[in-house]
């Protein structure tokens, strides 16, 4: 039941990830998930850019070099997590979102409806026991530099995916009672 999966989806980091590689048919499944997604005034503006292979370290190096050169005082630490996370990733899907070249909805809209189709493809990942997080670092400003990207795109974060074999915890929030209000 969906509402089993939303309460079982969790963000489960590259450094859980075993070395199982996830088929390409399963991330096309995936990114039909993400398809499905409800979009105002259709504009689908969700992109999706798979990474594997060698590119996986490209884009770790790409990302450590460039947190290198724009920060006054780089930590090494942080620098050699942006070398390590996308290596230990089976898959990763650059999340990106073409603004509607009429401009017919705010971009905020286009945004969220990204954003949506990205909640589906995370609860597919929790129905096929893939542990998957959103990345959204600074430097997805930079990725023009690094992915093909069109004229009106650009890059909301990352979508990591990796088989794990821990046990996740329960959800820990707070109960909607607290953030909702019921106005007669």
């Amino acid at each position: 039941m969906i509402f089993d999966l939303i309460q079982q989806r969790r963000s489960v980091f590259p450094p859980q990830y075993n070395d199982r590689p996830i088929a390409k048919k399963d991330i096309e499944k995936i990114l039909e998930a993400a398809n499905r997604a409800p979009t105002h005034r259709k504009t689908e503006p969700w992109r999706f850019k798979v990474i594997q292979g060698d590119k996986k370290a490209e884009l770790g190096e790409f990302l450590s070099n460039t947190y290198i050169d724009i920060t006054v005082k780089p930590k090494q630490i942080k620098a050699k997590k942006l070398i390590e996370n996308p290596k230990r990733a089976a898959a990763i899907i650059a999340i990106c979102m073409q603004r509607d070249p009429n401009e017919s909805v705010p971009e905020w809209e286009e945004i969220a409806a990204t954003a949506m189709a990205v909640q589906n493809m995370w609860l597919c990942c929790t129905a096929m026991g893939i542990g998957s997080y959103w990345s959204s670092p600074a430097l997805i400003e930079y990725m023009d530099e690094f992915l093909p990207m069109n004229e009106g795109e650009k890059c909301l974060g990352f979508f990591y995916m990796g088989y794990f074999d821990e046990v996740l915890p329960e959800s820990n929030r707070n109960p909607i009672t607290d953030k909702t209000v019921w106005i007669k």
